[in-house]
């Protein structure tokens, strides 16, 4: 258990880095054909659906890599 907190820490430090240091490697998040954001004049939704969709299938690539 404590490994695997160590480990989640030290990803959650290298996104945090990224985020500081180099932004626009993110920028991509939430502009792909597909997220859904409705913008009226009271209120702004936003849905990262295809942005989400692509996140999971890149997690998921990297957990199976590691685990073998």
């Amino acid at each position: 258990m404590a490994r695997w907190l160590i480990i989640a820490g030290g990803i959650l430090i290298a996104l945090g880095l990224v985020f500081h240091f180099a932004p626009w490697l993110v920028n991509w998040f939430g502009k792909l054909p597909g997220d859904i954001r409705i913008e009226t004049q009271r209120s702004k939704i936003f849905i990262p659906v295809v942005s989400m969709i692509l996140l999971s299938i890149i997690i998921t690539i990297l957990i199976n890599l590691f685990r073998r």
